[in-house]
């Protein structure tokens, strides 16, 4: 999945506006305009497209964290020179910001019709390098985020 995808399917399943997400920036210390937030949630092949980046999706996630679950005291403002953001780190990040526990998680993968076993879940979450570690899937991480637009933006059926 590409950065934008992974921005635009976020931003939809969290059902955030365009000052929303100005706001998301400016609480990770980026400053962003909505003419930028425009460009980034365009396709691909729409004139003014722009790319977004490992450090643009990382401040918005950061932000998103700040958003959820406010800013930590004493957090210094300290950024890598370069970013280098994995699937797993997204799906670290959506899970901090939203609180998610194990099972929590669990039922969004089955709202996306996405069974995952405890076992393959925390794999997911374990540092890299370490024995059990898993590359977290372009698959696995696209239909967490279906099972987050699932709860957050579908009404269930009656």
């Amino acid at each position: 999945m590409t950065n934008n995808d992974v921005f635009r399917r976020l931003r939809y399943a969290m059902n955030m506006n365009t000052q929303a997400v100005v706001e998301t920036f400016r609480l990770s210390g980026m400053k962003m305009g909505q003419a930028d937030i425009t460009s980034l949630v365009k396709k691909e092949d729409e004139e003014g497209y722009k790319e977004c980046s490992d450090e643009v999706l990382e401040a918005f996630l950061d932000g998103f964290i700040a958003l959820k679950r406010g800013k930590r005291e004493g957090e210094p403002e300290t950024r890598k020179d370069e970013v280098l953001l994995t699937n797993n780190d997204i799906l670290k990040k959506i899970r901090i910001a939203l609180a998610l526990k194990e099972d929590e998680m669990l039922m969004l993968f089955k709202l996306a019709h996405f069974p995952v076993s405890k076992s393959e879940l925390s794999a997911v979450f374990r540092a890299k390098g370490q024995e059990n570690y898993k590359p977290c899937g372009d698959q696995m991480l696209r239909n967490f985020l279906k099972g987050l637009t699932v709860k957050y933006r579908e009404t269930p059926a009656k």
